[in-house]
């Protein structure tokens, strides 16, 4: 029997959720979005952003115009912060191996909603030159249209992962050219998915490169160090990949 954290997120979650994600963007800081119009208005929708500070997915939430369901670590949903979570509709995922949350996903996007994920899993340079599976094997098995993101100016280079970025800091989320990934006939599992990964990530990687180009906003330069046991935080995490 699945458990509470389990369930199909509810679909009125996004009536309260949605206005503090604009609270988030456009009051609390300053919030540049570019490529709206890239967004299907209906229909399944993967977003893959990019990842670099714990604001990201917060950030995407709210500068989106359509309501998602973003791919969170389990650890998260604990207190006062899991419940927020559950009740905003945010997805559990155990990033040591999680098929339950893939195929929650799945299911969300079977029903036309829409699935928030950072493929790259843990925050670091936000350059996309690697990404987990999890979002491959959502993309070929939903045939859902893929959304990259591009997400900048929630750390700037030299600040390290945990760094809160000061209020009213100016922003940027760049939505990118749709693309869908399906399986050929005939193909392996396994090829298809490592085809689908390297498209998405290419596609992400291309679009944050020239989401900086345009923006001027620098990525960090490199990865900052793993956090010690006193930091606490946020982190929206890549689903797992579909080992077969």
């Amino acid at each position: 029997m699945a458990t509470e954290q389990q369930r199909l997120p509810a679909s009125w979650n996004r009536f309260w959720s949605r206005p503090i994600g604009w609270f988030l963007d456009h009051v609390l800081y300053r919030t540049s979005v570019a490529g709206k119009s890239n967004i299907p208005a209906a229909g399944p929708v993967i977003f893959a952003a990019n990842h670099i500070s714990f604001l990201d997915g917060p950030v995407m939430y709210g500068a989106a115009p359509r309501p998602m369901h973003i791919m969170v670590k389990k650890e998260m949903f604990k207190g006062f912060l899991g419940r927020v979570l559950t009740a905003s509709g945010q997805i559990p995922v155990d990033r040591s191996g999680d098929r339950a949350a893939l195929h929650l996903g799945k299911e969300l996007l079977d029903g036309g909603r829409c699935v928030g994920i950072l493929p790259e899993g843990t925050r670091g340079t936000g350059a996309a030159e690697s990404i987990s599976s999890g979002v491959a094997w959502l993309a070929v098995n939903s045939g859902a249209t893929v959304i990259p993101v591009a997400i900048l100016g929630t750390r700037h280079p030299g600040e390290h992962r945990d760094h809160i970025p000061r209020l009213r800091r100016k922003l940027y989320v760049s939505f990118g050219e749709p693309l869908t990934v399906q399986r050929r006939k005939g193909e392996p599992g396994r090829v298809s998915m490592d085809r689908a990964a390297a498209a998405i990530r290419d596609a992400l990687a291309a679009h944050v490169q020239e989401a900086v180009r345009k923006t001027g906003q620098a990525l960090p330069r490199e990865a900052a160090p793993e956090p010690d046991q006193h930091h606490r935080h946020i982190e929206v995490a890549g689903a797992p990949a579909d080992h077969h």
